[in-house]
């Protein structure tokens, strides 16, 4: 093997061996922490089935794209995280708003359109956006983030600070010339940044082999001589743990990393799709290895907490989800007068930073 072949970053597949979703807890983890991944997982699954219900009760307009059956992907992704790091999203972003630390009560209001939600009613379901807590945006046209996510981590070693930016996106996106683009720029610049593909096995009808070249999408990073990583999406503490050795290795190396998640949606592409291009058989099949009710037993089988526990969290999470519709509900729309705020930076802000 030549010195060159030494160097060049190995690829790992850890979705080789096992059934989906099946998840070890170790011994040595916080129990809180374990019990807290529920309530995120359980508080998604919730949102978003109130989400579908909304929508289809003409409370909340536009397209709107969930994440249910991706729970376990967006709560490992998102622990893998450090609250200085800056994420950027797709279009399927409601669990990573959550997860980011902001409250349902935002995420729902400006799913309703109103002023107190996150982008003050701008963005909707697809352009969720929160500087304060580094989330730079969802963005709608397919693959639209991932250049973006590009100049961010740029900007990023360019001050010669120390966060990691991160880049959420389907496995359509990696079919597009600006994804091969921002992977090519990421490896030249050497720049810390991480490529996260969700691979729910189908883009918008059209299955990931049919669509793809390389149907195992962590393998286009070999294009790049980039590290790639390729992860069971269905067990929330194999996602997290990729994360921070990936987030760990992008700090410290300036290297990005293209990590795929395989994981499931457990519907259509959006609210509106009727899911006909899918058998049924492999619908039941992906909705079998649902990741909450499997990371649950676990918890119950550790002795980690007990049926009580569960059903308190439940409780917990159906008051937030249902105080989150009251919340929007009662908040007001942007006042007409407002119509032409917040599109560009006021004049204080480019001050600052001159």
């Amino acid at each position: 093997m030549s010195t060159e072949q030494q160097k060049r970053p190995n690829g790992r597949d850890t979705t080789a061996t096992g059934k989906p979703g099946v998840v070890t807890l170790p011994k040595n983890e916080d129990r809180d922490t374990l019990v807290h991944y529920y309530h995120q997982m359980l508080l998604i699954r919730r949102f978003e089935e109130k989400s579908d219900e909304m929508y289809k009760m003409a409370r909340i307009g536009g397209y709107c794209h969930l994440n249910l059956g991706e729970e376990a992907t967006v709560v490992g992704f998102s622990a893998g995280l450090e609250a200085r790091d800056y994420l950027y999203t797709n279009y399927r972003e409601h669990g990573y708003a959550l997860c980011r630390g902001i409250s349902s009560n935002a995420v729902m209001a400006e799913l309703f359109g109103k002023e107190t939600g996150c982008s003050h009613g701008r963005g909707g379901s697809m352009h969720m956006f929160s500087l304060e807590h580094r989330l730079m945006g969802g963005y709608g046209i397919v693959g639209g983030q991932v250049p973006l996510a590009v100049g961010a981590a740029f900007a990023v070693a360019y001050r010669g600070t120390d966060e990691v930016v991160a880049v959420q996106m389907g496995d359509g996106t990696t079919n597009g010339g600006p994804f091969y683009e921002s992977m090519n720029l990421a490896k030249i610049y050497k720049l810390p940044l991480i490529f996260f593909v969700v691979n729910n096995q189908f883009g918008m009808g059209l299955a990931v082999e049919k669509g793809s070249a390389v149907a195992e999408l962590h393998r286009k990073g070999c294009a790049f001589d980039m590290r790639h990583e390729r992860v069971d999406g269905n067990n929330v503490l194999a996602v997290r743990d990729v994360m921070r050795e990936s987030v760990k290795y992008a700090r410290e190396q300036h290297e990005p990393v293209l990590i795929e998640a395989v994981s499931f949606r457990h519907r259509g592409h959006s609210v509106i799709d009727p899911d006909r291009y899918r058998d049924a058989e492999f619908v039941k099949e992906g909705r079998s290895h649902d990741p909450i009710p499997a990371y649950g037993l676990q918890l119950l089988e550790s002795h980690l907490i007990d049926e009580q526990g569960l059903r308190d969290i439940d409780a917990r999470v159906e008051d937030e989800v249902n105080e989150a519709v009251r919340f929007a509900e009662e908040s007001p729309f942007p006042a007409v007068e407002s119509l032409y705020d917040h599109i560009y930076a006021p004049d204080d802000f480019v001050q600052e930073r001159r």
